[in-house]
C-alpha cells in the first residue's frame, strides 16, 4: 500500500462526499451494504483520491485530473443502439439501472440491486488494495447492474452483449458474472454515451471462470467527449481455462481501465489484447496486474495504441509469478504509434518473478509511421492522409483479426475505421 498525506479536499472530492450524503437514503442495500458503503466513503474523506505520489496512479493523478463531478440526473428515454453483431443477445443498463433484462436460454440473469437489498453484495463492496479508487467510488454509489450465471456445461452460440448506456450525470454499475465448468460463450461489454453532457461513469465486472471454461470477453468503451470512465475488471481463472480478453478504448475524456487477473488453476491459457484509439485532449490509462499463482500456465498480452493530437496514453502492465508457479510462460508487449508532436504515451511493463523455471518477457515500442511504408503507398497515387489512415488501420486490425468470429471482426474494424475518419 502507498501512503499519501491528507490535504484539503478538492472540488471533486467534496462533490463526491456531498453526492453520497444526498443519495444515501435512496441507495439500495441492507444494513451490511450500507455499512460497507459508509466505510468506503470514510476512506475517501480520510485519504482522498490518489495523486501522483501513489505509484499505481503516478501517470494518472486522479486528484488533479478529476476536476468536477456532475450531479445525479434521471435517465432520459432513448432508443437502444443496434447490437454490435446481428443476432446478439442484448441485455442493458441505462444510467446505472437495469433497463433490459431479456431472458437468455441456459443463463440465469438477475439484477445487482436485488443482491444489494438482500445483503449478498456486501462482501464484494471491498477494496482490492488501499489505492483502489475505482472500487471506492463504485462501491459507494453503485445502484444496480446485471448478474449472469452460466451453469456448468452451458454453450451459448450467439454473442451476449451487455449494453451499459448513460446520458449526462452519474452512472455506477456492477456486473458479477460466473462461468461454470466447461462453459463456452462470447460476451461483449459495451459502454456508450447516449446524450451529450459531462458524465462520471464507474463500472466493476467481477468475473469467475471455473475449470475448462472457454470464454471470449470484449470490453468496448465508446464514451462521450467530456466523460470520465473508471472501469475495473476483477477476474479469477480456474484450471484448463481458455480466456480471450479484449479491451478497446475509442472514447472518453478521462479513462482508467484496470484489469486485475488472478490465475488460480493449472493448464490455463490467457490471451489479452488491447487497442487504444486516442485523440483530441484526452487521457487514457490501461493498468494491468496479472498474477500467475500456480504452475503450468501461459499468457500473452499485446496492446496497440495510436495517439493523435494532444492526447496522452498510459500502459502499466505487471506480471507477477508466484514462488510455486513453475513452468509459467508469460509474454507482454505494448506497441504505440505517435501521430503528433504533441501526443504522449507512457509505457511501464513490469515482471515480478519468484519462481526459477519460467519463460517470461516484456517489451515496448513507441514510434511514428515508417516513412518507407508511407512513401510506398503515396508513390502509387494514394493521398498522404489516406495512406496514413491505411497504415494505422493495419496496425490495430492485426489484433482484432485474431478473433475467430468474422462478423465480430468486421464490426470492430468498422468502429476503428469510423474513429480514424474523424482523427487521421
Amino acid at each position: 500500500m502507498n501512503m499519501q498525506s491528507t490535504s484539503r479536499q478538492t472540488a471533486a472530492e467534496s462533490a463526491l462526499i456531498d453526492a453520497y450524503n444526498a443519495q444515501v437514503g435512496d441507495l439500495p442495500g441492507n444494513g451490511a451494504v450500507i455499512s460497507a458503503r459508509d466505510r468506503l466513503l470514510e476512506d475517501l474523506k480520510t485519504n482522498g483520491l490518489p495523486n501522483r505520489r501513489v505509484e499505481a496512479w503516478h501517470y494518472t493523478d486522479l486528484k488533479t485530473l478529476l476536476r468536477s463531478v456532475p450531479a445525479q440526473v434521471p435517465a432520459a428515454v432513448v432508443a437502444a443502439p443496434q447490437p454490435l453483431v446481428e443476432g446478439a443477445l442484448v441485455i442493458a443498463t441505462h444510467q446505472g439501472l437495469v433497463d433490459n433484462r431479456n431472458s437468455i436460454d441456459g443463463v440465469l440473469v438477475g439484477s445487482f440491486a436485488d443482491m444489494l437489498r438482500e445483503g449478498t453484495a456486501a462482501p464484494g463492496l471491498s477494496l482490492l488494495d488501499g489505492d483502489d479508487a475505482i472500487g471506492k467510488i463504485n462501491g459507494a454509489f453503485v445502484r444496480d447492474g446485471l448478474v449472469l450465471e452460466f451453469p456448468a456445461g452451458t454453450t451459448i452460440d450467439r454473442p451476449i452483449e451487455i449494453q451499459a448506456l448513460h446520458g449526462a450525470g452519474q452512472a455506477h454499475t456492477r456486473f458479477p458474472v460466473s462461468f461454470g465448468a466447461g462453459c463456452k460463450a462470447t460476451v461483449i461489454e459495451r459502454h456508450m454515451a447516449t446524450t451529450d453532457g459531462e458524465a462520471l461513469v464507474s463500472s466493476v465486472s467481477d468475473i469467475s471462470l471455473e475449470d475448462g471454461a472457454e470464454v471470449t470477453w470484449i470490453v468496448l468503451q465508446e464514451q462521450g467527449a467530456s466523460d470520465t470512465h473508471l472501469g475495473q475488471m476483477r477476474v479469477r481463472v480456474g484450471s484448463n481455462v481458455k480466456l480471450r480478453l479484449y479491451v478497446i478504448n475509442a472514447g472518453g475524456k478521462l479513462v482508467r481501465q484496470e484489469l486485475r487477473i488472478d490465475v488460480a488453476g493449472e493448464g490455463t491459457d490467457l490471451q489479452l489484447r488491447g487497442v487504444n484509439l486516442l485523440g483530441g485532449d484526452t487521457h487514457t490509462d490501461v493498468t494491468l496486474v496479472l498474477g500467475h499463482n500456480v504452475p503450468n500456465t501461459t499468457s500473452t498480452e499485446i496492446f496497440r495504441s495510436v495517439v493523435f493530437d494532444r492526447a496522452r496514453g498510459i500502459f502499466q502492465g505487471m506480471i507477477k509469478v508466484a514462488l510455486d508457479a513453475q513452468k509459467t510462460d508469460a509474454k507482454m508487449a505494448c506497441n504505440t504509434l505517435l501521430m503528433s508532436d504533441e501526443a504522449e504515451f507512457s509505457s511501464k511493463p513490469e515482471l515480478e518473478i519468484f519462481a526459477d523455471d519460467v519463460q517470461c518477457g516484456h517489451g515496448a515500442t513507441v514510434a511514428d509511421i515508417d516513412s518507407n511504408h508511407l512513401y510506398y503507398l503515396m508513390a502509387r497515387g494514394i493521398p498522404r492522409n489516406k495512406a496514413r489512415a491505411m497504415l494505422v488501420r493495419a496496425f490495430v486490425a492485426e489484433i482484432i483479426e485474431e478473433l475467430e468470429d468474422e462478423q465480430l471482426v468486421e464490426a470492430l474494424e468498422g468502429i476503428i475505421s469510423t474513429w480514424l475518419e474523424k482523427h487521421a
